[in-house]
């Protein structure tokens, strides 16, 4: 595994309060007991970059339109991926995260089509394919950005595959991954990235496929 970690300098990361809160503005407060549950998660504004390879599993999910698919084949189409894990009922980290992703790839504009972007159910007991398609009509997600759920074992699995399960959703953390293609590494993107932030970070990688 070949780890380069970059923290944000702490200017930086003061900079973007102002982006995050406009985000978390958007979707208004989190209730008093869903803020105390995820209290666990407090660190200054930013994230932390990593380059990692991971050893993916073969799995089969559901997709939100309730088509079954492979999640090495959902990902080894050759476009670049973002990938993130999100759960429907959460109202503090995932919402955040939603919304950064949805204001990235309108951002992208026509480029977006050449990107594929999954988020996937770390609740999938809870989350249906027709609640996830809810979800992701919230945020127009569109055909670009595809939102998947599968058994309780699958989502694991993928967790920690990825290395980002935490024991259960309530100490879920945000996380966006980033891939160029297929065989290359992936940018993993640890705190709360702005949709600034994850533009800066797609272009740079896919400049040096």
């Amino acid at each position: 595994m070949v780890e380069k970690l970059a923290k944000i300098s702490r200017a930086t990361l003061l900079g973007k309060l102002g982006a995050l809160l406009a985000l978390a503005t958007a979707w208004g407060a989190a209730s008093a007991d869903d803020h105390g549950q995820h209290q666990h998660f407090e660190q200054a504004p930013g994230y932390v970059r990593q380059v990692s390879s991971y050893q993916l599993p073969e799995t089969e999910l559901r997709r939100s339109d309730g088509a079954k698919v492979s999640f090495r084949q959902a990902i080894d189409d050759g476009k670049p991926v973002v990938l993130n894990f999100i759960y429907t009922t959460c109202t503090a980290v995932c919402p955040i995260m939603s919304q950064s992703f949805a204001e990235f790839r309108q951002r992208l504009g026509a480029e977006g089509e050449q990107l594929h972007m999954l988020s996937i159910s770390i609740d999938p007991e809870e989350d249906t394919p027709e609640r996830l398609a809810d979800y992701a009509s919230r945020f127009a997600a569109g055909s670009q950005w595809q939102f998947y759920t599968g058994s309780g074992r699958a989502s694991v699995m993928l967790q920690k595959a990825f290395q980002a399960y935490f024991g259960d959703k309530m100490h879920h953390r945000p996380i966006a991954f980033m891939r160029a293609a297929p065989g290359q590494p992936w940018v993993r993107l640890e705190g709360f990235t702005t949709p600034d932030d994850l533009l800066k970070e797609y272009r740079q990688l896919v400049a040096r496929r």
